[in-house]
């Protein structure tokens, strides 16, 4: 484990965010909290919002939301490692993405006939 710096006592919930790598930059997790996309214990927050330790954070984002409990302050950007010590992550697994059973032609067939178009357009329900 690499080391972390020493936990600074007030952080803004944007940095926090910023630097377990929730967002890329600190500015897009600025925007993230005025747009309302995060929420500290159930309650949307500004970007000023002090983080404690112990606070549960959800974080929506494309497609799913990420439930975070804090363990440990940061200020700075640590490395992936570092930063996966300082939160649990209680995020419900994302179920699988449905398998559209259509027809997928092998590599290097060519192009398809008109009886090849023809039957996947029937499987398709065209």
């Amino acid at each position: 484990m690499t080391s972390l710096p020493s936990s600074p006592s007030n952080v803004r919930i944007d940095a926090w965010l910023w630097a377990i790598r929730a967002y890329k930059t600190r500015s897009a997790a600025t925007t993230a909290c005025r747009a309302g996309h995060v929420r500290i214990n159930g309650n949307p927050v500004k970007a000023s919002q002090s983080v404690i330790v112990g606070d549960t954070i959800r974080v929506r984002q494309p497609g799913f939301e990420r439930i975070l409990e804090v363990r440990r302050l940061l200020a700075k950007r640590v490395g992936a490692e570092a930063a996966s010590h300082c939160f649990t992550d209680h995020t419900p697994a994302r179920p699988a993405a449905p398998a559209l059973g259509l027809p997928q032609r092998d590599r290097g067939t060519g192009r398809p006939t008109k009886k090849d178009r023809r039957d996947m357009q029937k499987l398709k329900g065209e």
